[in-house]
């Protein structure tokens, strides 16, 4: 069953047209609460782990258990999606993330307990950001308004990389870790509440019978979501490898905490830039023309590097590869015209799950090719792997196009 036709929206729209929509503002609002959350439940759980067992390593794996569950819940709970009211999905996840935290708050909870609630909010978490895309189309429509209102979440997440961990930080300095996850319960309450009352109530999306169906298997049969779910992964995997060596090559440079600081900001800037600037200045046709262009040098900056570059014009290099990252505003056009209305939640939880899940990968994969090459090859690498796997992708996306093409041609549809 589809969700109750929504208020028309003009075919030229911009960020101010998208935020003037009242649902928009309150689950854009949600997002802002929930992420903020979720940032300084980050940090506060790493510091209190810590101080808990004084192991650099536990420490770290605090932020590591963050990644694992997302391909475990996105595989698993996908279908919650679709196969129940978006809103009740939503403010449930909120809740689920609230008890986890609240928990965590309680004097004398394990380190391993600690761990595995980090997980709870983890798996939960592909569920949340899949249902919140789909309820977007809900709300502004599968045009251009669904486009610029899902940029407009991707900067405010990219810009959370510059200033929540050094908010996060700061806060921790004035309460100590365990009072720091008790805001953060605050926030995923109050985040609930804003989806309760601020956005209307739909029935679910996919009908009980397909549901039961298969429905995933449906979505990665087709030839055409898959390469575009592939489009969207693949060069993330990829992109992260300078985020995830930054520490070492600023020692590599010598650049110090403020080298790091800024390695570790360079490619948020660039992909918030270009988010911008494509979704303010140019129009939806405009979007969709330049993504394949952009997916083919989404990585080649990082060829830069075989030069052994400085600190600034490796800042430059980086800065330019995040503004490439603006082909995914015509590649969401693509992928919600391509997925059926009734599986549209379990797409967007595939796509959020796998999108984090290949970024955990590409960390991992940065670490063992550095250790075994060098930071700088590693870089070097993953541009070149990384182009040529881009470059095929833009080919496989013209083939199934192509191929697609034809066969509306001949059945007429």
């Amino acid at each position: 069953m589809s969700a109750p036709p929504t208020a028309p929206v003009a075919p030229r729209t911009g960020y101010r047209h998208v935020l003037a929509v009242p649902e928009f503002r309150a689950l854009f609002a949600s997002h802002v609460l929930s992420l903020l959350g979720m940032v300084v439940s980050e940090i506060a759980l790493s510091v209190l782990v810590y101080d808990l067992t004084a192991s650099p390593l536990m420490s770290a794996l605090a932020f590591a258990v963050g990644f694992l569950p997302y391909a475990l819940g996105g595989t698993l709970l996908a279908p919650v999606a679709d196969r129940f009211p978006a809103r009740r999905v939503l403010v449930v996840c909120d809740l689920v993330c609230a008890a986890c935290v609240a928990v965590m708050v309680v004097p004398g909870t394990g380190v391993a307990v600690l761990l595995a609630l980090r997980c709870g909010v983890a798996v939960v978490s592909p569920v949340f950001s899949g249902t919140r895309m789909a309820t977007l189309a809900d709300v502004l429509g599968d045009g251009d308004a669904f486009v610029l209102g899902r940029s407009l979440i991707r900067i405010v997440s990219q810009s959370a990389l510059l200033v929540g961990y050094g908010t996060g930080g700061l806060l921790l300095t004035v309460v100590s870790p365990r009072h720091a996850l008790l805001i953060t319960v605050g926030t995923f309450l109050a985040s609930a509440l804003l989806l309760r009352f601020g956005t209307r109530r739909r029935p679910a999306r996919g009908r009980a019978e397909r549901a039961e169906g298969g429905g995933t298997r449906a979505l990665l049969a087709d030839r055409r979501v898959l390469v575009l779910l592939l489009v969207f992964w693949v060069p993330s995997m990829f992109l992260v490898f300078p985020e995830a060596l930054a520490a070492p090559y600023s020692h590599t440079l010598g650049a110090g905490s403020t080298g790091l600081g800024l390695l570790m900001c360079a490619l948020p800037v660039g992909t918030i830039a270009g988010e911008l600037f494509a979704g303010a200045r140019l129009g939806a046709a405009t979007r969709e023309r330049i993504v394949l262009p952009l997916l083919c040098l989404a990585v080649v900056p990082y060829l830069g590097y075989a030069l052994a570059p400085g600190l600034w014009p490796s800042l430059l290099l980086l800065v330019l590869a995040g503004a490439c990252s603006a082909y995914t505003l015509g590649l969401d056009q693509w992928f919600v015209r391509a997925v059926p209305e009734e599986l549209r939640g379990r797409a967007m939880t595939l796509l959020s799950a796998g999108l984090m899940t290949i970024q955990g990968v590409g960390m991992a994969l940065a670490g063992v090719v550095a250790e075994a090459t060098g930071v700088r090859a590693a870089v070097v690498a993953a541009g070149v792997v990384g182009t040529v796997c881009c470059v095929a992708l833009a080919v496989g996306c013209r083939v199934t196009e192509s191929r697609d093409g034809a066969a509306r041609d001949m059945t007429g549809r």
